[in-house]
């Protein structure tokens, strides 16, 4: 299989290799971002769920802000920033603001590099289309100075090897356009998270904002 591969990769012509840079670039960076994001979904997790979460439920609200202060992850910074208006008697409404600017300010790094999977993916394909019809346009001129009885045969086997730019483009692009899916729906879920956590905190601090 691996000699079939090779081999496959070979006849494809120079445009095989751009395609593998790009599929290489696009599957380092979508395993960079599964890791960040895996680990950015637990660390949130634990922030909320094992620190924040119980200080709130005693409406201890000063040592909640300083546990925020001192943690480093995204919803940390989020609830502070409630939080601290909270302390400061502030309106419901500018509480909720606060957190949306927090909120915000942490959307650029979980989203970070996941679109460029997406591009990738696009100029995968376009570069195997390319190297097919460059393919094509170089077979019909060998074949215009072929022998005639080997025509049939020539062009047969030159658009066969035309085709290969994309199939292997395609290839490319599957994985990336499937790696970029999975990673929209991670960074989906952390985001979903961090708005079921200001729900929270407003829920349980209902009786200490202004309305």
């Amino acid at each position: 299989m691996l000699e079939t591969i090779l081999r496959f990769f070979q006849e494809g012509g120079l445009f095989m290799y751009p395609i593998a840079l790009v599929l290489v670039i696009g599957l380092a960076i979508a395993i960079e971002r599964y890791i960040y994001l895996s680990s950015a979904k637990r660390s949130n997790r634990n922030a909320f769920d094992l620190g924040i979460l119980p200080i709130l439920r005693k409406r201890d609200y000063k040592s909640a802000l300083k546990f925020a202060n001192d943690s480093d992850t995204p919803i940390a910074a989020i609830m502070g920033a409630g939080l601290s208006r909270l302390l400061n008697e502030s309106h419901r409404d500018e509480i909720e603001f606060a957190m949306e600017e927090g909120l915000m300010e942490t959307l650029p790094r979980l989203e970070k590099r996941t679109q460029y999977l997406a591009t990738l993916a696009n100029v995968s394909t376009l570069l195997g289309l390319l190297g097919t019809i460059i393919g094509l346009i170089a077979a019909f001129t060998a074949v215009a100075h072929a022998d005639p009885a080997e025509k049939a045969s020539l062009l047969s086997q030159s658009i066969s090897v035309a085709m290969n730019t994309t199939a292997f483009g395609l290839m490319a692009a599957i994985p990336l356009l499937l790696s970029h899916a999975v990673l929209q729906t991670k960074t989906n879920e952390i985001v979903d998270s961090f708005e079921m956590a200001g729900v929270k905190l407003l829920n349980m601090t209902s009786d200490q904002t202004k309305h």
